[in-house]
């Protein structure tokens, strides 16, 4: 059955690449009005012209910003992260606060901004793109991993209060994805794991996985648009795993 989102109103945020971009992509073809925010305007507007939505520009770190901010959207995904990798005794107090702010503490303001809307309709979909990382650890991603799991908790207690009133929240936690995200982290784990940049992906991303290679942003994007149509009215408080079997472990 193809999933039907038209009528429909979407927030992407961290919408201009990698999962972002290509979830944008996905839910304007299944007939969505999206929103694409992105802390890069110029991204963001390239993307929302492409797909006939429009662009947020939003820092979405400035969580003042956000706590009197009202949605009328029927479908957010919180998508937008960064990442940091460093050993424990090493990591920026500022770059670990950072990571939480925008990794959970401003999903929480979108989703609290967005509930209202979303109950007043009877619908809503809250889609949380987590991680593996928000059901394992791995060494020297100490924020990264903190946020994911506070993320899952954050999910699950929106699936709660939300389901009566039609509002399913799940995540989606794949392992490595092939995105600037991913990309922008060889160097400092080649230099942690001591081995070359060539063997990053092998060695260290691809380890715990059973199937060898990076998921693809589009694979993603298809289960977040499932998630967010109808016939996944029942699935909430959900972590779906996207990760080769690595959690299988």
């Amino acid at each position: 059955m193809t999933t039907t989102l038209t009528g429909r109103k979407a927030l992407v945020t961290g919408g201009a690449s990698g999962i972002g971009a290509a979830t944008a992509r996905a839910f304007a073809a299944a007939g969505a009005h999206v929103v694409v925010a992105d802390l890069n305007g110029d991204a963001a507007t390239e993307i929302a012209t492409e797909i006939g939505g429009e662009a947020w520009q939003v820092d979405l770190s400035d969580t003042a910003a956000l706590a009197d901010l009202s949605l009328d959207v029927d479908i957010l995904v919180n998508n937008a992260g960064i990442q940091h990798v460093s050993p424990l005794e090493e990591f920026d107090p500022a770059k670990f606060h950072l990571i939480l702010t925008l990794m959970l503490e401003s999903p929480f303001l979108l989703i609290r901004a967005a509930l209202p809307h979303m109950y007043a309709g009877k619908f809503g979909r809250v889609i949380n793109l987590s991680s593996v990382h928000g059901m394992r650890a791995s060494a020297f991603k100490s924020a990264y991993v903190a946020a994911k799991h506070g993320l899952e908790g954050l999910s699950k207690v929106t699936g709660l209060e939300g389901g009566p009133h039609g509002v399913t929240s799940n995540c989606i936690n794949p392992a490595y994805v092939r995105t600037p995200l991913v990309e922008k982290q060889i160097a400092d784990q080649a230099r942690l794991h001591g081995i070359p940049e060539s063997e990053v992906v092998e060695k260290v991303m691809l380890t715990e996985s059973a199937i060898k290679r990076l998921v693809e942003p589009d694979e993603v994007a298809d289960l977040a648009l499932w998630l967010a149509g109808d016939t996944a009215g029942m699935v909430t408080g959900a972590s779906y795993t996207m990760d080769g079997g690595w959690s299988a472990r």
